[in-house]
Parts: C-alpha cells; sequence; structure tokens
C-alpha cells in the first residue's frame, strides 16, 4: 500500500468538496446541454435558453467562488489545495467561455446557425459531460482508472473541436463576403473552441491527481 493510499484511509471522509464537485459536474453538463439545444432551434426561440446558459455560468462561478472560500477554512481536504483549485478554475473557464458564445448570438443577433457551429457545441457537449463524470469519480478517489480513461476521451474530443473548428473557419472565409458576418461567427466559434480547451485543462488536472494518488 502507497502512502497515499495510507493517508486517503486514515483522512476523514470529506463532505465539503466533493458535494461542490458533484453541484459543478451537474451544472456545466447543463449548461452545455442547454446551449446545445438552443442552436438546434429557430431563432425566435433561442433567446430564453441562451439566457439560462449565462445563468448557469453565474452558479459555476459562485461554485468555484465557494471552494476557494472552503480551501480557506479546512486544514483538511481530500487531494492537493492546488489541484482542487486549479479542477475548479478549469470549470469555471469552460463555463466563462461557453457563457460568452451564448451572450455572443445574442449579442451578434446570430439568425443562421451553421452545421459547423453546431458541431462545435456538439463537440463541447460531450467534453462537458466526460468532465461531469469524472467529477463524480472523484467522490473516495476509488475510480482513479475510470478517471484516466476519462481523460483520454476528453482529450480526443478537444482534437475534434480543433478540427471541426479549422474547417469551419476555412468554410465561412470561402463562403461569406460580409466582413461583419465573418467576424461575428468567428467570436462565436473562437468562444466554443476555447472552451474545450478549457475541457483540456480539467483533464490534466484530473491527470495530476490520478498520478499521485495510484
Amino acid at each position: 500500500m502507497s502512502l497515499n493510499s495510507i493517508f486517503q484511509f486514515l483522512v476523514p471522509k470529506d463532505k465539503t468538496f466533493y458535494p461542490l464537485f458533484e453541484q459543478a459536474a451537474g451544472k456545466i453538463k447543463l449548461l452545455s446541454e442547454t446551449l446545445h439545444e438552443a442552436v438546434n432551434l429557430p431563432a425566435n426561440d433561442r433567446e430564453k435558453l441562451l439566457r439560462e446558459v449565462e445563468v448557469l455560468k453565474s452558479e459555476i462561478e459562485a461554485i468555484a467562488q465557494t471552494t476557494r472560500v472552503e480551501l480557506g477554512r479546512n486544514f483538511i481536504t481530500p487531494f492537493d489545495r492546488e489541484d482542487i483549485n486549479n479542477l475548479m478554475t478549469a470549470v469555471d473557464e469552460i463555463a466563462d467561455h461557453l457563457s460568452d458564445a451564448a451572450s455572443r448570438m445574442r449579442l451578434y443577433q446570430i439568425e443562421k446557425v451553421t452545421k459547423p457551429l453546431r458541431k462545435l457545441t456538439e463537440a463541447n457537449l460531450e467534453a462537458c459531460t466526460q468532465v461531469a463524470q469524472s467529477l463524480l469519480d472523484l467522490k473516495d478517489m476509488k475510480n482513479l482508472k475510470a478517471i484516466a480513461e476519462g481523460c483520454k476521451v476528453i482529450l480526443r474530443l478537444e482534437r475534434k473541436a480543433d478540427k471541426v473548428f479549422d474547417k469551419a473557419v476555412a468554410d465561412i472565409f470561402e463562403n461569406e463576403t460580409n466582413i461583419i458576418e465573418i467576424i461575428k461567427y468567428k467570436e462565436v466559434m473562437d468562444a466554443l473552441e476555447t472552451a474545450t480547451d478549457s475541457c483540456r485543462r480539467v483533464a490534466n488536472v484530473l491527470e495530476t491527481i490520478t498520478v499521485k494518488y495510484a
């Protein structure tokens, strides 16, 4: 038995941070589902869901802030403080970027949602679903293998999103002549692609945790 395993055995079961991870998991999955649903609706029906995305973003931000406060209050944590902070910060960043995409769609009054844009929200939905599951798998640190496999899935989805983004940008410049429209779509897709980068950051933190506690 490793020293980390012995330490986990001796430390009391965490009742502070895992509930916060579970809350964050549920919210980030719901946020990505809501955004993907929004882009698959007609423009007139999209507004309500895009606003819901922004509300969910604020709720995730509050969870991240609560986590930082609890890190200052609690002497014992389920794993390294720095890793907890980095993990929740990365989840918060995902929410920020997805919310940015939603708010830009509203601000720029984007009516026609292109197929590549839908594919980007789908890639984010898949990645956020895996992020959520990996956060749940942190409970009691008993599912490290599942977390490691989940990280591979997230990294694969991030690479997929990069390819979709590159093709989408090329298509815009090839088929769109209105420079204003090009800028609008490019900014929305930038936010979506950056969100998958933040999913990768979550995976990187989770990989660090699995190595430390394997």
